[in-house]
């Protein structure tokens, strides 16, 4: 074990792979203090660029960015009060109170810290459950194995929201797309629409920009105006210093809290930094000030958050079950690096495994570190218009896309998968089941088949598969068990409080709309499936029959809502549609008359018509970003795309 510590200490002190840690953990400092991005959009753009390293350096990228996600969106949710993930929600309450009052050094300080700490605590149980959880994962077979993936895709339902319904229809319509593309149990193609861009299946990067980033991207947009109405001053350091010491014991408490909830999927980080909040507020005599700036509040959230993303990555590497959507994303990065959580990890790469701890423990700390250095200067920034940040940021995911196959089926499928996202989001269906469902689907085929193929289903009772389907059974039970006793005793609903209403936030239009789009997908799905043979429709028809009929639940209730309501709910999302017709529009005109001449038209309408800047600095702007995304293409060896128009032959 010594052994193995040591040399996956000199693994990661190769300077190029440092090299790649350091620029992962400034990529998740900028999109961790970013509203609305976070961990999955920073992992998502890094995403691309791993594959020009080797695995060990593309590795340390990922865990660089997901060790500082909770750590840098302090800045935003204290100087702001809005948080940068929904974890970040108490830091955002009661830092944005302390900033207020004039204590934004104290309750970024603490902050900092405390993320430090969790990430610390994280890394810790990383190395601890190595080697005490390696001979447990080396007794499963396959039927476990697939049955842990099962648990991954049912948990992955609740990541986001209480609505099973809603979760298990998205990981189900994630293992639809998951299973696009050559059949690995038979001379099957599934789903290929006669296109061979999609013989090989849709590739996880695609899938992760468009659920997450572009959605989020057009809602960033639409916003408008600056992040902030004005600069947020801040104090000195030396209190939060003492603060910190005062509050080392309840961080301690919070992050054991946050490791209990990345080891369990269905908790994660939002559920977890809650608990570590209402732990800090049951021991406090005083419980007067929460709400109105308590820092035992920001140190308690963050000292879980943080403890809890790391942690995540226990049963992704052991059991091959991401305990949220970043780290379904490491676990995609995983298989195609050759890496295979489980069994064959333990015995074949212990180096990488601690490898992965020593990343997460140093970025922890630098991280922390970088964070106290770059504050003063964030903090002059908050008037920074969000149409200025999505220029860039649109060409960095048009040529992570384009990276696959460098045709322009990325990006068709890019635009495609954005347009799901944004529907999805503006439905209120959690997006994060569908990324764990499409990253699940390969290795649970796999493991499936052959199960079935060596076991028959006699493997349905085996102890170990009776076990792990019990962390299934029991919670639906118990949750059936007080769905029956609140409908014993609820109160009869009044004119004034609706049942289903749509919540806030969600266009019941859109929601519909979905729900429509959703029950056709299936549908078609189960008519295509029916021709394939019998071991290419094992895993489509696990995810297909379900999904449809999840799909179709999900309608009728709709349709119901809307009955009651009489009335389309919100109308909020349609402001966002124009943004989303400029995005399709550059992908169209990028296909006429290719990247080149196409960026400039997308660089002016988001500069001049969404930031509304001045001619001349627009100019100097565009002109910049412009440079960035040639030398990308260029560091890439990429041919940026040519339009179709550009392809025809000249009269002359």
């Amino acid at each position: 074990m010594l052994e193995n510590i040591v040399s996956a200490l000199d693994i990661l002190f190769q300077p190029a792979r440092l090299l790649a840690l350091f620029a992962g953990m400034l990529a998740g400092m900028v999109f961790g203090m970013l509203p609305g991005l976070g961990g999955v959009a920073a992992v998502s753009i890094l995403l691309p660029f791993i594959y020009l390293m080797d695995g060990y350096a593309g590795l340390a990228m990922l865990l660089g960015a997901i060790s500082v996600i909770y750590t840098s969106d302090t800045i935003t949710s204290v100087l702001l009060g809005a948080p940068g993930s929904p974890a970040s929600a108490p830091t955002a309450i009661e830092g944005h109170a302390l900033a207020k009052q004039g204590k934004a050094s104290l309750a970024l300080g603490v902050g900092f810290l405390a993320s430090m700490v969790g990430g610390l605590f994280g890394a810790l149980i990383l190395s601890v459950a190595i080697p005490i959880a390696g001979p447990l994962v080396l007794a499963l077979g396959t039927p476990e194995l697939f049955m842990f993936a099962l648990v991954g895709l049912c948990f992955a339902a609740s990541m986001v929201g209480r609505d099973i319904a809603l979760g298990l229809a998205a990981a189900c319509f994630g293992i639809l797309l998951g299973v696009v593309g050559a059949a690995p149990a038979a001379a099957n193609y599934r789903f290929i629409f006669g296109q061979s861009y999609l013989m090989d299946g849709l590739s996880l990067p695609i899938v992760a920009l468009g659920l997450f980033a572009v959605a989020e991207l057009i809602s960033m947009v639409a916003t408008g105006g600056g992040i902030a109405g004005k600069p947020m001053a801040l104090g000195k350091w030396g209190e939060s210093f003492r603060e910190f010491w005062r509050s080392r014991w309840l961080i301690c408490r919070a992050s054991v809290i946050g490791i209990f909830g990345g080891f369990v999927p269905a908790v994660g980080a939002s559920a977890s930094t809650w608990i570590a909040y209402g732990h800090a507020m049951s021991t406090t005599k005083d419980k007067r000030r929460f709400g109105k700036g308590e820092i035992r509040g920001v140190a308690s959230a963050e000292g879980a958050n943080n403890a809890t993303v790391i942690s995540d990555l226990v049963p992704t590497m052991l059991f091959s079950v991401p305990g949220g959507p970043a780290a379904a994303i490491f676990l995609g990065a995983l298989f195609s690096f050759g890496f295979y959580p489980g069994p064959r990890m333990v015995s074949e790469s212990p180096d990488l495994m601690y490898m992965i701890v020593w990343s997460v423990a140093l970025a922890s700390v630098l991280g922390a570190a970088i964070c106290f250095a770059v504050t003063p200067y964030i903090a002059r920034l908050t008037r920074v218009n969000f149409a200025l940040i999505a220029a860039p940021l649109l060409l960095i995911m048009v040529a992570g896309a384009y990276q696959g196959t460098q045709t322009f089926g990325d990006i068709l499928a890019l635009l495609v998968l954005g347009i799901v996202g944004w529907l999805m989001k503006n439905a209120g269906i959690p997006r994060a089941p569908v990324l764990v469902g499409f990253v699940l689907a390969t290795p649970m085929e796999q493991y499936f088949w052959l199960t079935t193929q060596i076991h028959g289903f006699t493997w349905l009772t085996r102890p170990g598969v009776l076990i792990i389907a019990s962390l299934i059974a029991i919670p639906l039970v118990l949750n059936a068990v007080r769905w029956l006793r609140r409908r014993r005793t609820a109160v009869p609903q009044t004119e004034t409080a609706v049942p289903g209403e749509e919540p806030p936030g969600h266009d019941s239009g859109i929601v519909l709309f979905t729900a429509l789009l959703m029950v056709a997908a299936f549908g078609y799905a189960l008519v295509e499936m029916l021709g394939f043979r019998p071991n290419a429709r094992l895993m489509p028809s696990l995810g297909i029959v379900p999904g449809l009929l999840l799909s179709l639940y999900v309608l009728g209730r709709q349709l119901f809502r809307l009955h009651r309501q009489g009335r389309v709910a919100n109308l909020a999302s349609r402001r966002e549609l124009p943004i989303l017709g400029g995005i399709l529009s550059y992908g169209l005109a990028m296909w006429l008359i290719g990247f080149n001449l196409a960026t400039p038209l997308l660089l002016g309408w988001l500069l001049l018509g969404c930031a509304r800047m001045r001619w001349h600095t627009a100019l100097l702007y565009g002109l910049a970003v412009y440079a960035v995304a040639q030398g990308m293409f260029t560091l890439m060896r990429l041919t940026p795309p040519r339009g179709t128009l550009l392809d025809l032959p000249m009269p002359w």
